[in-house]
């Protein structure tokens, strides 16, 4: 690996400390079950949020920044995917940027088009269920009973689709 891919990891590493995504911690393992309630949101008006109320659905997270171009490029496959959610799935879009709302807002208003329903955490530790998000984007595929189904790091096209598919088969 090259020095300046060690930087960018470290970087990225640095960066993602800071967001509260618990690097160095494990992560939480396909079979793992996540507490939902436990895992804290805030949506656009200001609302509290907890995943508890998505139990019953296979829920597709998708943690990323505005700030990250691997994200920024996978964020029109997870809206369009947010758009065919309903009674069997839900796709959460969870913003770690740092100063939360303050930069997610004007990201989204400069990208109308996308039509993005985003979340950011309630606290620091609100994403800790997740066990470590080592690099954004991470996308977490949970069943309807709250296990982790699948887990990655990184944009991979068509990916998230493929994933809930499978989940959806699942049960």
């Amino acid at each position: 690996m090259g020095r300046a891919m060690i930087r960018w990891a470290a970087g990225i590493a640095v960066l993602a400390s800071l967001a509260g995504c618990n690097v160095g911690k494990p992560g939480a393992k396909e079979g793992a079950v996540i507490p939902m309630a436990k895992v804290t949101l805030v949506d656009e008006r200001g609302t509290p949020r907890d995943l508890g109320e998505f139990l019953g659905k296979v829920v597709v997270i998708d943690v990323w920044a505005t700030w990250c171009p691997p994200c920024r490029k996978g964020l029109p496959e997870v809206a369009a995917l947010q758009k065919k959610g309903g009674e069997a799935f839900v796709v959460v879009p969870i913003s770690v940027d740092r100063n939360g709302w303050e930069d997610v807002r004007p990201f989204l208003a400069s990208q109308p088009g996308l039509g993005l329903q985003a979340y950011v955490p309630s606290s620091p530790e609100s994403l800790e269920p997740f066990g470590a998000i080592p690099g954004i984007p991470t996308t977490i595929i949970l069943d309807r009973q709250g296990r982790v189904r699948d887990r990655w790091s990184g944009y991979e096209p068509g990916r998230a689709e493929v994933a809930l598919e499978a989940a959806l088969r699942a049960h």
